[in-house]
């Protein structure tokens, strides 16, 4: 043998080396297959692993280290990868599991990565046991689960509770005499209806976070008008808040908002009954929410000082923009609008 051969042979023996030494000292399992299935090298990761000394798998049917459920099928997978071999995971999006020699069952995550070698094509495989991690998992949806449960139960217990106070107040306003009282409970079950049905929204939800704001302006509005008007058909309404969604903590103070400037119209606006309302929600390219209520009614007096009104609707209207964060502005008529921008809202 020539000089330049032996150098030649020394330098793939030393390359050699080098690879076992990389494998041996890898973190993770590593195991080695040729073409037939047949295990060629693994290093003592793979060992603790599986739980096999390394010259129990050497020379044997990778198919040992398989779970038998999945065994007949693992052949014809190793054939598709010699085909096209390639790096890549194996079984992405797939449950993957060992079988140690003991005859439990563990998840895992493999690599596949094809290895030339002077026996032909080969494939190293890093094997992962995966158990801390899918318990983990396991145990943070299941906490999740628990959570989302709870906090069903609550917004079912808030939207029970505020039901039995707006069947409370009903009661006490049918036996009143005095209109301006029966006035002030209607007032308030308004108030507790918003509430109530927002919570109800949640409850029914998927999202316990956030409210669809169209999906509550569109059952709550209507029935606000059938409450304060004799003839709600003469009440032109129209809604425009698609795709706006708000987290409970702006959904409640919004939804009271709402109520009391739509009610506050029916009272005041349309003397004759027939009138006009819009209720717009439209989240801004900044991030800010923009509601406006407005009505084509008489308007409001010149010598009226909405800023510091008496009334109690209108003092939580402004008391309710401040929790906000937000600007309120004004237009008295021609339409009369309340337009309350805040946020941002995530």
């Amino acid at each position: 043998m020539s000089d330049a051969n032996r150098t030649i042979e020394r330098a793939l023996e030393q390359s050699e080396e080098r690879f076992r030494r990389v494998v041996e000292a890898a973190p993770n399992a590593m195991v080695m297959i040729g073409h037939g299935g047949r295990i060629e090298m693994v290093n003592a990761q793979a060992e603790l692993v599986f739980g096999y000394p390394r010259e129990e798998m050497l020379g044997q049917a990778v198919e040992m280290l398989v779970p038998v459920r999945f065994r007949a099928h693992h052949p014809g997978l190793r054939d598709t990868f010699f085909e096209d071999p390639h790096s890549r995971p194996m079984g992405a999006g797939r449950d993957l599991y060992g079988l140690r020699r003991d005859g439990s069952e563990f998840p895992v995550e493999i690599g596949l990565n094809p290895i030339e070698t002077d026996d032909g094509p080969m494939v190293l495989s890093a094997i992962v046991d995966i158990s801390d991690r899918t318990e983990k998992e396991r145990s943070i949806r299941a906490s999740l689960k628990e959570k989302e449960i709870l906090l069903a139960e609550i917004h079912h217990r808030v939207k029970n509770n505020l039901q039995i106070i707006y069947s409370l107040l009903q009661l006490q306003v049918d036996n009143i005499r005095d209109e301006r009282l029966a006035e002030l409970l209607l007032e308030s079950q308004s108030r507790i209806r918003s509430m109530s049905l927002i919570h109800q929204m949640l409850y029914e939800s998927n999202d316990f976070a956030y409210v669809d704001f169209d999906a509550f302006l569109e059952n709550f509005v209507p029935g606000l008008i059938s409450a304060y008007s004799s003839d709600p058909d003469r009440v032109n309404l129209t809604i425009e808040a698609a795709g706006v969604s708000l987290p409970i903590s702006a959904a409640i103070p919004c939804g009271l908002i709402v109520n009391e400037l739509i009610s506050n119209a029916l009272k005041h606006a349309f003397p004759s009954g027939d009138g006009s309302l819009e209720v717009t929600l439209a989240r801004r390219g900044d991030g800010l929410v923009a509601l406006a209520v407005s009505d084509n009614g008489v308007g409001i007096p010149d010598g009226f000082d909405v800023a510091n009104a008496s009334t109690l609707g209108l003092q939580l209207v402004s008391l309710l923009s401040e929790q906000l964060g937000g600007d309120l502005a004004i237009r008295r008529s021609d339409p009369t609008r309340f337009s309350l921008t805040f946020g941002p809202v995530s």
